[in-house]
């Protein structure tokens, strides 16, 4: 029998024992067997947080893929790990050994993480990077070395190849100038097919004026690492700073990625350190002018901030990228593109930053040719969106997963997304020239997915649920109002637009059942018993679909769902949607139970990383993060949005709260508050 969540009462004293710094994340005891690195990223390349010293864990660079390892389908690629270095001290080679009073600490309001220790009564050392919110393959590491006593410093930049990638070439070139010299570290693989070439480049930054600087000499160690490396006498009382600019960057992203590497590199460079922080710390100011403030609950406060941090950092404007589960934190889920995006990352960052939304129905609009491809393959009209979207958007679902051929939700959930991107930003031309290409087509195949069994029976069968474990079921509550919702915003942008919609959407539509049992609870698919559920289904067709309205139903689906979800196994978006219900209709107590509920158990040392379950251990799950940032928003906060914009609906705060503080939202930047 299912342990179910029925109670309030947690302990929450682990983490809230003291009020917390808004914005920054301190670890001051690192422990590196429960450690769970935080990542600092750009939307573009994100780098992963080591606890051993002068070292990082991972680069990962978005849109990189190839096919290799695990399920015989395309994978997120590591790429240069171009920030990790070595210092010593009269000839003694630092490492965790040798520090003391060794504390990590992330800064979300300018994304950048620090590293400092004391080496014995001999120095004072500290390292900061950054993943260069300007400039989208280029990261920094500024590190600061203050003398207590005279010593003699020798430091080195490594370049270390993933093992995955082969045919690792390296290089080293020097750039003489009157004005400047550039030491460029540079290396170059295949990925494990041979499909990309990877390249990444770094150079030191110094610190003194041109033709003072220190010597930089080249060594070659293997195929896999080489290094640039200087020396330099200190005294006591002096401080020192030097830098490394890198780049990374591969075939996916430019015809020329060596050189482009290189070149990038010289770039940053020469733009100097001062400048390089000041515009990045300029762009996050942007980016924290859309926040969620909240009045009376530090701790609250703080995870807030890290979750939307963490939707910040994975995803830029101006691309045409799209999110995976974990972001730019690592290789889970291989990298690939879900409904995690549309459905639970999507909505929080389209109300916050539409710009930066936009470019997740980019990654959409410019793979809908190999959606038209997957539903002619399955037999269907129109276009199928894969479960699983990688670089080229084929179906990547290793064959193992049923959901491949059969979660047909997320064709929906694509649609839903595009006619919320238009909604809230009501750009008309967008629509028409891409928008509507993306809903028509999604359209057409609910039209031709449907079984047509006569009057209010177009049954959808043989199909994955939203939770995920009713497979091959039919008539799935969220599938089948997904499929309807679908195919009404269909025929609402064509008649937007002036073009006559397919009349058979609409009759497609009020023939599709959602079922509902004896009592009136909305059923989850036609062979529901009352099993334990993985995820949210039949409460999203409260919010997002607007399937059901009535608040009394709405309530009745709730309170017989909620308490049907296992403490553990299931995924953190489940119990934020039922904040976020919860809070619609005036239940705060149960409201706060489950926002807190949906991330604390599942928070990992020593940065209160999220993992997808409780006791999980695979951070960062950004998607889990996406639906409590939805509960913010859109419970909490009581957003709403409709054709005409976002509008505010009631809700209530939970009762721990003073006020709740919603800036910058949407195309207008408006603020809204509840007390």
């Amino acid at each position: 029998m299912l342990r179910l969540l029925v109670t309030s009462v947690f302990v929450f004293v682990l983490i809230a024992a003291h009020a917390q710094d808004p914005w920054k994340i301190t670890a001051s005891k690192i422990d590196p067997s429960a450690y769970y690195g935080i990542t600092v990223a750009n939307g573009q390349v994100g780098i992963v947080s080591s606890a051993e010293a002068f070292k990082v864990k991972d680069v990962v660079l978005a849109g990189a893929y190839d096919l290799y390892g695990r399920g015989r389908v395309s994978n997120f690629l590591k790429s240069f790990n171009l920030l990790n270095m070595y210092v010593e001290i009269d000839g003694k080679r630092l490492g965790n050994a040798d520090a003391t009073n060794m504390k990590q600490e992330l800064d979300m309001q300018h994304a950048s993480f620090t590293t400092s220790f004391d080496y014995k009564d001999i120095a004072t050392i500290s390292y900061t990077y950054y993943a260069l919110r300007q400039l989208p393959y280029s990261v920094l590491m500024d590190i600061s070395i203050t003398a207590k006593k005279s010593l003699s410093l020798g430091a080195a930049s490594q370049m270390d190849a993933p093992d995955a990638l082969k045919d690792v070439q390296n290089y080293y070139n020097e750039i003489d100038r009157p004005h400047t010299t550039i030491s460029l570290l540079t290396s170059t693989a295949k990925s494990p097919t041979g499909k990309l070439l990877m390249c990444a480049s770094n150079a030191f930054i110094f610190s003194e004026a041109h033709g003072s600087e220190p010597r930089v000499i080249h060594e070659m160690w293997d195929n896999n690492m080489h290094l640039m490396k200087f020396a330099k006498k200190m005294n006591a009382g002096e401080t020192y700073r030097y830098s490394i600019v890198g780049s990374s960057i591969t075939s996916a992203h430019h015809d020329d990625p060596l050189n482009e590497a290189e070149r990038l590199t010289i770039f940053a460079k020469l733009q100097g350190r001062e400048r390089l922080v000041e515009m990045h710390n300029k762009a996050w100011d942007e980016l924290w002018k859309s926040d969620i403030i909240i009045e009376g609950d530090a701790q609250s406060q703080q995870d807030v901030h890290s979750m939307i941090y963490h939707l910040y950092s994975f995803v830029r404007e101006g691309g045409s990228n799209s999110p995976s589960p974990m972001g730019l934190s690592g290789l889970g889920y291989n990298g690939h593109v879900f409904w995690d995006t549309e459905l639970w990352m999507f909505p929080a960052l389209l109300q916050l930053h539409p710009e930066i939304a936009r470019s997740m129905v980019e990654y959409r609009f410019e793979r809908l040719e190999a959606a038209k491809r997957n539903a002619f393959g399955k037999g269907y009209k129109g276009a199928m969106y894969p479960w699983e979207s990688a670089g080229t958007g084929v179906e990547e679902t290793p064959v193992w997963a049923l959901s491949g051929p059969f979660e047909h939700h997320i064709t929906a959930d694509v649609a839903l997304a595009t006619w919320n991107y238009y909604c809230v930003t009501q750009d008309k031309n967008w629509l028409k020239e891409k928008g509507w290409l993306v809903l028509k087509a999604t359209a057409d195949f609910w039209a031709s997915r449907v079984e047509r069994n006569g009057p209010g029976q177009y049954d959808i069968k043989n199909v994955v649920a939203a939770d995920e474990w009713a497979e091959n079921v039919d008539n799935n509550a969220f599938t089948n109002a997904a499929a309807k919702a679908n195919l009404k915003y269909a025929t609402e942008a064509a008649k937007l637009l002036g073009i006559a919609p397919d009349a058979d959407w609409m009759n497609v539509a009020n023939n599709i059942p959602i079922l509902k049992m004896a009592d009136g609870i909305t059923k989850e698919h036609a062979a529901y018993n009352g099993e334990g559920i993985k995820q949210a289904d039949v409460n999203l067709l409260s919010y997002p679909l607007k399937e059901v309205t009535d608040p009394k139903q709405v309530k009745r689906d709730l309170d017989y769902y909620s308490v049907r979800v296992p403490n553990e196994g299931t995924p953190a978006m489940t119990q934020a949607i039922f904040a976020l219900l919860y809070s619609r209709v005036g239940d705060k107590e149960k409201a706060y139970h489950f926002f807190k509920d949906a991330y604390v158990p599942n928070l990992l040392p020593p940065f209160n990383v999220i993992a997808e379950t409780k006791g999980g251990t695979n951070p960062y799950f950004s998607t889990g993060a996406g639906g409590i940032l939805q509960a913010m928003l859109n419970g909490f906060g009581g957003l709403e949005i409709t054709p005409s914009g976002i509008v505010q609906v009631k809700s209530v705060l939970p009762q721990q709260w003073k006020s709740l503080t919603l800036k910058g939202i949407g195309v207008e930047r408006k603020t809204f508050m509840v007390k």
